[in-house]
């Protein structure tokens, strides 16, 4: 079990967390080491650009949602760099990263089920 896989536990168990991934695929977005701060998150309301931590094939991804079915009920996950991780369920889709560094990002405004995104652990 990977270190995001312990996040996903807390984030799908309701708590908003904050923590350091490393890794550039997501930069400029995130990166290496930035803090950044996840809230369980209403699947239903994902667009195309939130950045989400997501289960894809087995594997967690703090990566972009790429396009959206909702009739089908799953996101297609991507780094962004271009590189397409698959498609998942919105069962898998575990929370969404509200912050970066301290500095909020819009586009989860209304997306979280955290009743107050600013607390976490």
């Amino acid at each position: 079990m990977g270190a995001l896989d312990a996040v996903a536990g807390r984030v799908a168990g309701g708590a908003t967390v904050a923590f350091w991934p490393s890794g550039s695929s997501m930069v400029p977005l995130i990166r290496s080491r930035q803090q950044v701060v996840v809230a369980p998150v209403d699947p239903s309301k994902l667009e195309a650009g939130d950045i989400v931590l997501a289960r894809v094939a087995g594997t967690v991804y703090l990566h972009l949602v790429s396009s959206v079915d909702l009739a089908r009920k799953r996101v297609q996950i991507s780094n962004n760099r271009g590189r397409v991780n698959g498609w998942t369920s919105h069962d898998r889709v575990f929370g969404i990263c509200v912050a970066v560094d301290g500095v909020a990002r819009s586009g989860a405004v209304g997306k979280t089920l955290a009743a107050d995104s600013n607390e976490f652990s």
